[in-house]
């Protein structure tokens, strides 16, 4: 255990999120995605929930803030204006901690292709569908 880190952050998870350099992306994902198969290092964290592991995430990574889009989900299938709960949560969780930031959405392929150009996945316990969120790393910038 370490001062005000999240229990849930495990040593694995930790050295990622401080090896992740400006424009790299982490994705966490439910436990439907194929991440064994997506290519990049993977974590697992069966039985967390997808929000509880942004949350705990988020609090220790900087998203870009050079970027339109730093928080991204994927679309319904089907159906790409529908906003799925989770989606609602993950917007949430976003706002507590870059409340200047919004989440964006890309078509399931197109998401799936970028996973895989990814620097890590972390695969949740997550049941509800959609429960799949991109993060794209910003900096901590210097103190004046």
């Amino acid at each position: 255990m370490l001062k005000s880190i999240p229990p849930i952050l495990g040593p694995d998870l930790l050295a990622i999120l401080r090896a992740m350099g400006h424009g790299d992306e982490i994705t966490i994902v439910d436990a439907n995605f194929p991440a064994d198969s997506s290519g990049p290092a993977l974590v697992r964290m069966d039985g967390i929930s997808a929000t509880e592991i942004l949350d705990a995430v988020l609090s220790l990574l900087p998203l870009d803030d050079f970027v339109d889009e730093a928080a991204i989900v994927m679309q319904t299938v089907g159906d790409p204006t529908r906003r799925e709960p989770v989606v609602d949560a993950f917007e949430g969780i976003l706002q507590q901690h870059e409340p200047s930031m919004s989440i964006s959405s890309l078509e399931r392929f197109a998401f799936y292709e970028r996973v895989k150009k990814g620097y890590a996945i972390v695969q949740s316990g997550e049941s509800r569908l959609y429960g799949n969120i991109i993060l794209k790393k910003g900096v901590i910038r210097p103190a004046d």
